[in-house]
C-alpha cells in the first residue's frame, strides 16, 4: 500500500510538472495579446522561444523570454551556419538608467563582446521589450532570411548592467545556450 501510494504521488508530481512546463511555453499569454504558432521551452537559463514563421517572406516573427532581475539583461541570436558564439547575431535588452526597457542588435565578434549597438546581417523590424511577471522579453521581426537553413540559436543572460552598458556574464560558462 504505501509503495502504491509512493508511486502514485511520483506519478501525480511528475504530471504536474510537465503541465506546468507546456503552460509555461504554449499555453503563456503575452501581456499585449501576441499569439505565436509555435514555441519551445530552452535547456538552460530558464528561457522560451515563440516564434511564427512566413514562408512567403522568409521572416520570423519571435519573442524569446527569460526569467531576469530588473538588474540584469538578456540576449538571444542566430549563428547562421552554426557552431559556436563568435559570429552570433544578436538581440539584447535590459533596463535603462530611467527604468525603461532598452532593446538592441548587436554582433558577437569575441568571447569577451562589447554589446553596444549595432547592425545585423539580416533586417530586423519590430523589436521591442518588456519586463513582466520577473521575465524580460524581447520581441522582434527577422528578415527575410538568406543563406541556408542552418544556424544555430544562441541565448544568454547577466546579472549587471552599468551606465546602460550589459556587463559581461560570470563564468562558469556552464549554462550558456548553444542549440
Amino acid at each position: 500500500m504505501v509503495v502504491s501510494r509512493t508511486i502514485f504521488t511520483i506519478s501525480t508530481i511528475t504530471s504536474l510538472f510537465t503541465v506546468a512546463a507546456a503552460q509555461n511555453c504554449k499555453d503563456y499569454k503575452f501581456p499585449d495579446k501576441k499569439v505565436f504558432s509555435s514555441c519551445t521551452g530552452l535547456p538552460v537559463l530558464d528561457a522560451h522561444l515563440h516564434w511564427n514563421y512566413d514562408p512567403f517572406d522568409r521572416t520570423v516573427e519571435i519573442a524569446y523570454r527569460a526569467r531576469q532581475t530588473r538588474q540584469g539583461w538578456i540576449s538571444w541570436g542566430i549563428k547562421p551556419g552554426g557552431g559556436g558564439m563568435i559570429g552570433t547575431q544578436a538581440l539584447i535588452a535590459h533596463q535603462d538608467t530611467q527604468g525603461k526597457m532598452r532593446v538592441f542588435s548587436s554582433q558577437v565578434t569575441s568571447y569577451s563582446p562589447s554589446l553596444t549597438p549595432g547592425s545585423l546581417s539580416f533586417p530586423v523590424s519590430e523589436l521591442s521589450a518588456e519586463y513582466s511577471n520577473n521575465e524580460m522579453i524581447i520581441f522582434a521581426v527577422l528578415g527575410p532570411l538568406d543563406g541556408g537553413n542552418s544556424f544555430n540559436i544562441t541565448w544568454q543572460a547577466g546579472n549587471l548592467v552599468l551606465d546602460d552598458i550589459p556587463q559581461p556574464h560570470p563564468p562558469p560558462y556552464a549554462k550558456d545556450g548553444v542549440s
